[in-house]
């Protein structure tokens, strides 16, 4: 891989990731402090009784120590990638083997192939420094690849124990997402069960931004993957300004939070932004939203300025409370009546046969959508027969029927609009200097937690807008992230969600200010990402993290 490095490339290779005081003097230096018992954030009854093991466990916080702990001997810790890609990755990786090579050098570090099945199937290499080198600082997870498999049965659970007894596994660190720490927390609570020696520490991984509380103020690449999309952004907005004939419908990545949409709202000041929470917190209706982007589109026009962008969240559809009924009826239909929808002829022909069992007003909304739109909704479904909504073009539904209202207003303009969908374009970006710096401390602080025969844990840094000097390295306790959500027919215990909150101060700065965005350009091209020059250029995070830590006004 070295030979294939760019320019830009061979220089971020020799970057050094920045670490907290409490963690440069190496994890045998890293004195632990203890907070009080916890609990989860609802069901509290329901989660103690499935976590009787792991639950209740304190915050963790790191400081330096003069002090030296004993080593005791190797840690032998495997890795997993699990879900999708996200900047910084690798640096994780990077901080749990430096941290546990820090401990002593003859430590293992395994890198389970393909996700939680490469664990589950005993699939592994062993990552020495010689490949750990090739891959500091660089986006994806190619190092080992990631995978999608959920470690949920009691058989997959025992396999993992097998694989962690060959290996003599000290711990076992997933990286992923909200759905992949959850099962990290299954893991780690079914291994003290069997009394199994060795501990599952996760690591707050997901782009959209979902993933974050108290103590996880940002899930990692996040940060990067705003700032890629965002250049982009802000190169179409110059675009525009320049051609002045043009509409570009912008989807973005975040099917369960619109949190990527609104930091890039702040950061390139688009016309129009939708903040799916906004629309299902005022229960709007598709036509309530066609409505409000067409006001604008007439309003411009009106003052000469016949171009605009706006940006649309992916997972918009789900938070329209007509949609999501839609959706969960035409789910019912075809679960039931399959093959006499699939089988009625043409697009308009089968939305005639799935009218028949789904509701009045359901039945309106599906005629009044494009037949592409139509045809999406009723043949691509996932193995568990929902409706993919990911795969719902969203801005092109909207870019249809605003050009219909728009006719039905008698609009004197051109209406020239463009689609685009930015979403792989960030995943496996290379990481901003926040990123490498916070991911790389995960990655060590995760390597303390191995140290102390931690379990059930998530690596944790916080305080984030304070200088490296001052961020606040730990672990917190996964269930106490938990609650109790309906899934697939069964309840699960599952970390919840964290969606874009409307009283918070970053939509509160995005309210204030859209008006303006909407009728002017106050367009702002953030360019590529910065990785060298003055640290209030390169260091710099995202506006959502300093408006809630309170970092700018």
């Amino acid at each position: 891989m070295a030979e294939n490095l760019s320019v830009l490339g061979k220089a971020r290779a020799e970057y050094k990731p920045k670490l907290p005081k409490s963690l440069r003097n190496g994890p045998l230096k890293a004195l632990i402090n203890s907070g009080k018992a916890t609990e989860s954030v609802r069901d509290q009854e329901k989660i103690k009784d499935l976590f009787p093991n792991t639950y209740g466990a304190p915050v963790l916080t790191f400081d330096a120590s003069e002090e030296k702990q004993t080593a005791g001997g190797p840690l032998n810790v495997g890795v997993v990638l699990s879900g999708g890609q996200a900047p910084g990755g690798h640096n994780v990786i990077a901080g749990i083997f430096d941290g546990i090579k820090a401990v002593i050098g003859g430590s293992k570090l395994y890198g389970f192939l393909g996700g939680p099945s490469g664990l589950e199937e005993g699939k592994y290499i062993e990552i020495d420094r010689a490949l750990m080198d090739k891959y500091r600082n660089t986006g994806g997870f190619d190092i080992i690849q990631s995978g999608r498999t959920k470690l949920e049965s009691t058989a997959q659970f025992d396999k993992c124990i097998e694989v962690a007894k060959k290996l003599d596994l000290n711990a076992i660190v997933i990286i992923g997402g909200d759905d992949s720490n959850t099962n990290a927390a299954v893991l780690a609570e079914y291994f003290m069960a069997k009394k199994v020696s060795c501990s599952v520490i996760g690591c707050p991984k997901t782009i959209d931004g979902d993933l974050k509380n108290e103590y996880i103020e940002t899930s990692f690449g996040f940060d990067t993957a705003v700032k890629t999309y965002s250049e982009l952004i802000g190169n179409i907005e110059r675009d525009a300004n320049s051609a002045r004939k043009y509409w570009h419908f912008i989807k973005l990545m975040g099917r369960s939070a619109s949190h990527i949409g609104l930091e890039a709202a702040l950061q390139t000041r688009p016309n129009i932004c939708l903040i799916s929470e906004e629309i299902k917190e005022k229960k709007m209706t598709l036509e309530q939203v066609v409505f409000s982007i067409v006001d604008i589109i007439v309003a411009r026009y009106g003052a000469g300025k016949n171009f605009g962008v706006a940006l649309i969240p992916e997972g918009l559809v789900e938070f329209i409370p007509e949609f999501g009924t839609l959706i969960s009826e035409l789910n019912e239909a075809l679960a039931h009546n399959e093959a006499e929808i699939k089988n009625a002829g043409k697009t308009p022909d089968m939305a005639e046969a799935a009218c028949k069992h789904i509701s009045e007003a359901s039945a309106k909304l599906l005629k009044s959508l494009p037949e592409g739109i139509q045809l999406q909704l009723m043949l691509d479904r996932d193995p568990h027969g929902n409706v993919q909504v990911s795969l719902i073009e969203t801005e092109k539904l909207l870019i249809e029927m605003v050009a219909k209202e728009l006719k039905v207003r008698a609009f004197k303009g051109k209406f020239g609009a463009l689609s685009h969908f930015f979403g792989y374009e960030g995943r496996c970006a290379a990481p901003s200097n926040f990123d490498a710096d916070y991911c790389y401390s995960l990655g060590y602080a995760a390597s303390v937690l191995v140290l102390h025969k931690k379990t059930g844990y998530m690596a944790s840094v916080r305080n984030l807008t304070a200088g490296i000097e001052n961020w606040t390295a730990g672990g917190v306790p996964t269930t106490m992230m938990m609650n109790i959500e309906r899934r697939h027919g069964a309840d699960k215990p599952v970390i919840q969600k964290a969606l874009v909150d409307l009283n918070g101060k970053p939509f509160k700065y995005f309210a204030e200010h859209r008006n303006d965005w909407a009728k002017g350009e106050e367009y702002l091209y953030p360019g590529p990402i910065q990785y060298f020059g003055p640290s209030e250029v390169c260091d710099i995070t995202n506006y959502t993290l300093m408006l809630e830590r309170n970092a700018i006004k």
